[in-house]
């Protein structure tokens, strides 16, 4: 009798159990089940509710992350021949250098170093015989990739200005008046178009410089050098390369006395660092200031490796000359920034090197000697 009592017990007790775990099992699928339908029904409401700030985001995450400018010099040159032969002797095909430069990166995958010339001559042969741009690259993947980093780099180096007349200054070579629209009767500035940015050393000034892009810097901390060296003369006027308006300006301690210039579409910043002691600014420069491509905006020195101001500590006068990419505002001081190599670039903006003369006997300040006008500065 004792016995099956026993497992009378027993068997309920099991029973028990096993109608618990039972519950738990059920209660824990339907929470599973609520718990997923609620968060599929707050992921919708928000994707729903918010769908347009997030179109928003996503446009603002597709910028480009890096670049590297690879152009050779032997390709600037011969685009921009083309560039502005088209456009001063009005031929019925009118070529942009960028998206020449753009089309030989994709066709290289930016390697410049396997440029042919026969590869342009073809491009131009099919432009010529009424292709587009657009119907040749329509299968080249990264041409719009290509075209958007060299566009940012390049925009406002080539196109049409004013120039006081009497005077081939700022007109190199490669860069003719077209005629038939540089009478400007009265005004006293002729129209041209060419060449309008400007090497960042003037005229009659001589300077020497290698590809030192990415040779290492020790001072401070172990680093990377994101410019081109330009060695000179104390002294040595330095001069605006693109229009722009100065966004830094005093001590920096690596720079020492340094300046900043911001291209108007904000794609640019230019930087010119390590201005002479005493006396590294033109007259009248101040943040916040526009300047014009041609201007002069200090003097060369061999100031910066100093926390403390007004330092020589540079061991060979020299203008450090970079080229900063902005795509995205936050790239500007973040920890990726793109800096270009621009030794080819230096190169070729020989042909454009500005006239200067004394402008202030007494602060013995230089200024340049013709005036330009340049249409993308703002009245």
């Amino acid at each position: 009798m004792l016995i099956k009592n026993i497992k009378v017990i027993k068997f309920h007790t099991i029973l028990l159990v096993f109608l618990i775990l039972l519950v738990l099992l059920i209660s824990f699928v339907l929470i599973t089940f609520v718990s997923a339908g609620e968060s599929r029904f707050h992921i919708m409401e928000w994707s729903n509710n918010n769908e347009p700030s997030s179109k928003e985001e996503e446009k603002k995450k597709s910028y480009i992350k890096w670049f590297e400018f690879n152009v050779s010099y032997d390709v600037l040159v011969k685009t921009s021949q083309l560039d502005i032969n088209s456009h001063t002797k009005n031929e019925e095909v009118k070529f942009n250098w960028i998206e020449l430069i753009s089309y030989l990166a994709c066709k290289y995958g930016n390697n410049f170093d396997k440029f042919k010339s026969k590869d342009l001559d073809a491009v131009v042969a099919r432009l010529k015989a009424g292709e587009t741009m657009d119907e040749i690259t329509k299968d080249m993947k990264y041409y719009s990739y290509y075209f958007e980093g060299y566009d940012s780099a390049l925009h406002e180096f080539i196109g049409e200005y004013q120039i006081q007349k009497n005077t081939t200054a700022s007109t190199p070579p490669s860069t003719s008046v077209n005629n038939s629209v540089a009478d400007e009767v009265g005004t006293g500035f002729t129209t041209v178009y060419g060449l309008k940015a400007f090497h960042p050393i003037a005229k009659n000034y001589s300077y020497s410089h290698y590809d030192d892009f990415g040779n290492s810097r020790s001072y401070g901390y172990k680093r990377l050098h994101f410019g081109n060296d330009l060695m000179g003369s104390i002294g040595t006027p330095v001069i605006a390369v693109e229009s722009g308006t100065i966004e830094a300006l005093g001590w920096n301690q690596y720079g020492g006395w340094r300046i900043g210039i911001r291209s108007f579409d904000q794609k640019r910043y230019y930087y010119y660092a390590h201005l002479r002691k005493d006396h590294p600014y033109a007259e009248n420069m101040y943040e916040g200031k526009i300047v014009q491509a041609g201007d002069v905006i200090g003097y060369l020195g061999m100031t910066g490796y100093s926390a403390k101001e007004n330092v020589n500590n540079i061991n060979i006068p020299h203008l450090h000359f970079g080229i900063q990419l902005i795509f995205d505002e936050v790239q500007k001081e973040g920890p990726n920034q793109i800096w270009l190599d621009l030794y080819a670039l230096v190169d070729f903006l020989k042909k454009n090197r500005g006239e200067i003369m004394r402008g202030n006997p007494e602060t013995k300040d230089y200024v340049r000697k013709y005036e330009i006008i340049d249409p993308i500065v703002p009245d």
